[in-house]
């Protein structure tokens, strides 16, 4: 699925943000303006502006405009970020390399993930460990299970996720270099279907001083994703 162009815009302007070539207080373009640039229409510039508003990076005056935030943060979005790559996702918030790496493997479903996943018990199912780094800093860890054959996530038309401090899985705590009895940020995501029939379950483990705050918005809507 391909980016939305208002999160695209919208994750150039984070980084230019973030790098410091927009210092706080500088104003940004007016939406007809930011359109003419980027070549699309002022309802797509806004909804970009929302974004930057949500995490937190611009503030808006009234009857001024919309200026860099003083103190910008590092805010998670979902779910207009869901179903982008960890690559594309983290891309869009750091101004250092960013290097993904993957093991998949087919593993038969624990009593546990059979549960989760509302499948039989010994059913195979597809797990993905995914790791991610930026400028050679471990940044997140995540457990993804999908049972084989289920349909692709990104038909989803729900994301469930719970989110807490909690003490790290072994394998996430030694990839993130957590010290012992530190906690992480941790966020359990569960994707369904519009019979809540369960796509996939996600462990995901962040350094709890990776983001600032979380924002949600439950209901998935591929078909309008692309707008």
């Amino acid at each position: 699925m391909s980016e939305p162009a208002y999160v695209r815009i919208a994750g150039e302007y984070a980084r230019q943000i973030r790098s410091g070539e927009l210092p706080p207080g500088t104003q940004l373009r007016s939406y007809s303006e930011l359109g003419e640039r980027h070549g699309v229409s002022q309802i797509v510039i806004r909804k970009a502006v929302e974004l930057l508003l949500g995490q937190g990076l611009v503030r808006s005056v009234a009857r001024r405009g919309v200026f860099v935030a003083d103190r910008p943060n590092l805010t998670r979005v979902s779910p207009e970020r869901q179903f982008e790559s960890p690559e594309t996702t983290f891309e869009n918030e750091s101004v250092e390399p960013v290097e993904v790496e993957r093991d998949t493997a087919t593993i038969a479903a624990t009593d546990a993930l059979a549960e989760a996943l509302g499948i039989e018990a010994g059913a195979d199912v597809t797990h993905v460990i995914t790791r991610a780094s930026e400028g050679g800093r471990p940044i997140s860890v995540s457990d993804s299970y999908q049972p084989l054959g289920a349909a692709d996530v990104e038909t989803a038309a729900f994301l469930e996720e719970t989110i807490a401090d909690a003490l790290p899985e072994e394998r996430h705590a030694e990839w993130l270099r957590t010290p012992s009895g530190e906690l992480v940020k941790s966020v359990y995501q569960r994707y369904l279907d519009r019979d809540n029939r369960v796509l996939m379950i996600s462990k995901v483990s962040y350094p709890r001083d990776r983001y600032d705050s979380f924002l949600f918005r439950m209901a998935l809507d591929p078909e309008g994703a692309a707008s």
